[in-house]
């Protein structure tokens, strides 16, 4: 008996031994009914058992054996993606995960050889249904990774904002004490509560854009007419405040007015400013330097310190990355990821050269 025709013939006892199996797969398999420990299986088994039917070529099989099988544009998510989803929704790991279709194909091939001595000989049918497994396992395993992503950022979103009431209370009760004139050193203590709380803010606001992002929502864009100049001066009286012992220079020329998002060029400004001053040289002064051209606005900041190895400038803006060692310094490594993100929502470019030791990110901005 051929073993598309064994799968569907005994298709019961194989997801008899696939629930036996999964019932083992604990904590996650713990009080979980037979309907839901078997899930998937028989469409599973029954979409293997219909490749193994189906005609392939040799230069089919070889992609599909390099995980290159062409992918149906609006196809329904398969068994093996759905299988994937609910597993990681129920508390199974990806190794449990992995493991049951290990226990599968051992199960169906022993089933099979036992029932039918001859069939060992039949390898080309071995080798099919093989490949078939795994491409059922690799379509899992995407959609399970992509499931635990999801439900990570989820989490990490929710704490972001959850986090942002209590903050503001410790912010504004800071205020007061300062504002109260109790003494030189409460005072300081206050003015030292209102800057941790602002750097504690800066990383929930980049973990809330960060999530944003990475759940397909995107930035939030208002844009307006605005005249850069200004609102880049506003966020650059902030900066040296939070950063009083470093020198940060400015040089404006040109029309600096278009239609953007005001709060988000000063996010970007900031987040720029931020990593020269967390990467440069500490003796050196941070430029910034806004060009405004007839079609476009130009943003350099520069900063003079250790080269960025040319490996690294085509990862830079990738999140949760550093680009140099830099113990002393503390964020979430997201300022990069956000400023492209809001430079792209505006419909520039952004990009960072580094030669010797002076270093300078680009902003390109179209004026609407």
């Amino acid at each position: 008996m051929r073993l598309a025709d064994f799968i569907l013939h005994d298709l019961d006892a194989i997801v008899a031994m696939w629930e036996s199996f999964a019932s083992t797969l604990v904590p996650a398999a713990d009080g979980m009914e037979s309907l839901a420990l078997r899930d998937h299986a028989p469409e599973i088994l029954q979409a293997v058992a219909k490749d193994l039917e189906t005609y392939q070529s040799r230069e089919a099989q070889t992609q599909k054996s390099l995980g290159q099988k062409p992918l149906s544009i609006g196809a329904p998510e398969t068994a093996a993606q759905t299988h994937a989803v609910l597993r990681a929704k129920g508390g199974f790991d990806i190794k449990q995960l992995a493991a049951e279709y290990r226990a599968l194909r051992a199960s169906v091939l022993r089933l099979w050889t036992d029932a039918h001595p001859d069939a060992a000989d039949q390898l080309d049918q071995v080798t099919r249904f093989n490949e078939a497994i795994d491409e059922a396992l690799a379509e899992s395993i995407a959609h399970f990774h992509a499931e635990v992503e999801r439900g990570r950022n989820l989490l990490l979103g929710m704490l972001g904002h959850d986090l942002r009431s209590p903050l503001q209370s410790i912010q504004m009760t800071a205020t007061y004490l300062t504002a109260l004139n109790a003494g030189a050193e409460v005072s300081e203590a206050a003015a030292r509560l209102i800057n941790s709380g602002s750097r504690m803010k800066a990383l929930l606001d980049d973990l809330l854009e960060f999530n944003r992002a990475k759940l397909g929502m995107g930035i939030t864009m208002r844009p307006a007419d605005v005249d850069a100049a200004f609102v880049l001066a506003e966020e650059l009286n902030l900066l040296r405040a939070a950063y009083p012992t470093r020198r940060i220079d400015v040089n404006i020329s040109g029309n600096a007015r278009g239609v953007w998002d005001g709060m988000r060029l000063r996010q970007v400004l900031n987040n720029l400013v931020a990593n020269a001053i967390n990467y440069g040289d500490p003796e050196t002064p941070v430029r910034i330097i806004v060009t405004g051209e007839e079609k476009r606005l130009v943003m350099e900041v520069v900063n003079q310190g250790a080269a960025i190895p040319t490996d690294a400038l085509t990862s830079i803006f990738e999140p949760l990355r550093r680009h140099v060692s830099n113990d002393a310094v503390s964020g979430l490594g997201l300022g990069l990821f956000i400023a492209r993100q809001i430079v792209e929502a505006h419909g520039g470019e952004i990009y960072a050269q580094s030669k010797n030791s002076n270093t300078v990110f680009t902003v390109r901005l179209p004026r609407s």
